[in-house]
């Protein structure tokens, strides 16, 4: 036998290319037999489904053949485990529901996605069905309730559900990105084909097209939702002088409730409701009736008829409500026509409210602001100069956290958005941890991420207004807690800045609009105070020196709430 060997080891020594060709072809046949055993046990039946041993249905044989006899080697999906009418793919169906491969190819062209696209609809119709694809423009919406984009994650569930949640009748999809809600549809219905833009988040459904909606009824909306719950109570308030062009629209209700006037004007898609005893009228808000000057709620405190614990106002006084129809009149949005050659910065500190401002600049003027940076989650939601370098000229304004003379001295001019440190070093700090509208945990409030982050941003909130104080051109300054006070008058100041005209009404429309999606819910604070004396301590001189800075300008000092705490 050793003689053997050595005759074998010496052959195989002068010709290492047969003995390599041996090697492969043992490895091919080990490999040959292991993928026959995979495939050669029996298939494992559940309890639950039919066994095709027992001869249940003709059909049901082939049935388990296609799916289960993969079982070794595949694990079953969960179409296969939930649903008996599949088949395996050497096994064609004989149902009529079945796309036939051999005429239309394996879900090629158009035609067919348009088909698969319909399928998947059809399986969703427990919860919302299909209506058909229609025309939207930004000028008139097809749906006008809320609205909201997500330029990486849009499904057709998720849009469904966000309408729903709020009590809407509609839900509609645009772009392949935009989500709209509404309670009634106002647009022309067109061809299937024209709504031919996958959805961001699940390339097998169809999400719109360019202004193209694909509109679906809710079916399970509760009627409850739709009520006045989700409405916005907005105060009391005196009768405007010339009612019927304030608020153009009036019904009068014997046994008149809150529902009622609110399901009234939000069937007329009006975002006001105003309840004056047994009269409901419906409009928006105009430079004929603000809503800025709140009256004492004493006096609209009147029993409403057909609910004796509501309030429904008076003939002078009004009960004010804000229904869930959206305001279209500062909705639209697009870049610059022509290309700016004045730089303006956003300029504030993180954490100061600049993506809160930069929403409600792009309402007030209707054109996108940019950033000196690149955030996807911001493109993603809608803020569509955030891709734009921030030199192109596009766009109206410039987001920038930046300090230093050289990066200030690059704009023509500036708003300076300056919060109080301590609400500011927190929202950086929830952003930092949690994401823009995200919270950070415990662990890190309490570990050693807190204080490092205090004393390394601290110092810079201060030199961040000093350096824009000094170097900055033509600086509008503009605090944090006035805007969020006096949106209207503060908003106008900045969009003066901006060289925009100024419209009072879409100022108006923008109030109702203010909060958009970056904005954090309240529901989840801190139960204790995270600074501590040394920290306080030292955050008062600097903001001692960023008041003395601003009164030496005379400007404005900080506002009082600042100090002390």
């Amino acid at each position: 036998m050793a003689k053997l060997l050595v005759k074998f080891q010496r052959y195989f020594r002068r010709k290492p290319v047969r003995f390599f060709t041996l090697i492969v072809l043992y490895l091919t046949a080990g490999s040959l037999v292991f993928l026959h055993s995979g495939f050669a046990g029996e298939p494992t039946i559940s309890e639950n489904e039919p066994n095709p041993v027992d001869g249940t249905s003709e059909g049901t044989a082939f049935q388990y053949l296609g799916v289960v006899q993969l079982g070794r080697g595949f694990k079953e999906t969960s179409e296969a485990r939930n649903s008996v009418r599949r088949y395996g793919p050497w096994f064609k169906s004989v149902s009529k529901d079945t796309p036939e491969r051999n005429k239309m190819g394996d879900y090629g062209g158009a035609w067919s996605r348009a088909l698969k696209g319909r399928k998947v609809r059809e399986k969703e119709e427990d919860r919302a069905k299909y209506i058909g694809c229609y025309v939207d423009s930004t000028r008139r919406r097809a749906l006008r309730g809320v609205s909201f984009f997500d330029y990486k994650k849009m499904t057709v569930f998720r849009c469904q559900d966000n309408c729903a949640e709020r009590g809407y009748l509609y839900a509609g999809l645009e772009f392949g990105a935009e989500c709209y809600c509404g309670h009634k549809i106002q647009a022309l219905n067109v061809s299937e084909s024209e709504c031919n833009m996958e959805c961001k988040g699940e390339k097998s459904n169809f999400c719109g097209g360019v202004n193209r909606l694909s509109i679906y009824r809710l079916e399970l909306a509760q009627e409850s939702t739709r009520r006045y719950g989700s409405a916005i109570f907005r105060g009391c308030f005196h009768r405007p002088d010339n009612v019927s062009l304030a608020l153009p629209v009036t019904g009068v209700m014997l046994n008149m409730s809150v529902d009622k006037c609110v399901d009234f004007c939000t069937e007329k898609e009006y975002p006001l409701a105003a309840l004056g005893g047994a009269s409901c009228h419906c409009g928006f808000p105009t430079t004929l009736f603000t809503l800025h000057e709140r009256e004492d709620e004493q006096l609209c405190a009147q029993k409403c008829g057909g609910e004796e614990f509501e309030s429904c106002g008076t003939a002078e006084y009004f009960i004010m409500y804000q229904t869930q129809v959206q305001d279209n009149r500062c909705m639209d949005r697009r870049f610059l026509p022509a290309r700016s050659k004045q730089l303006i910065a956003l300029a504030s500190f993180p954490g100061a409210g600049n993506t809160w401002a930069r929403h409600l600049i792009e309402l007030a003027t209707g054109f996108y602001t940019g950033s000196y940076y690149f955030d996807g989650s911001l493109y993603n939601k809608g803020f569509k100069g955030e891709r734009d370098h921030w030199r192109s000229g596009r766009t109206i304004c410039i987001k920038t956290h930046e300090s230093g003379q050289k990066e200030i001295e690059a704009f023509d001019s500036a708003i300076l958005l300056i919060r109080n440190p301590y609400k500011a070093l927190m929202a950086e700090f929830n952003r930092k941890y949690g994401g823009h509208i995200g919270f950070a945990s415990h662990t890190h409030w309490k570990g050693k991420e807190w204080p490092e982050f205090v004393k390394n941003y601290a110092p810079w909130w201060a030199t961040h207004t000093l350096d824009w104080l000094k170097y900055g051109k033509n600086v509008l300054v503009v605090h944090f807690e006035d805007l969020k006070r006096d949106l209207f008058v503060q908003l106008k100041r900045m969009v003066s800045l901006l060289g925009t005209r100024v419209f009072e009404d879409r100022l108006l429309c923008v109030e109702g609009q203010k909060d958009g999606n970056f904005k954090r819910s309240g529901l989840r604070k801190l139960e204790y105070d995270p600074y501590t004396p040394e920290m306080r301590k030292t955050i008062s001189t600097y903001i001692k020196t960023v008041d003395m800075a601003l009164k030496l300008r005379n400007l404005t000092g900080v506002p009082d709430d600042y100090y002390p705490r």
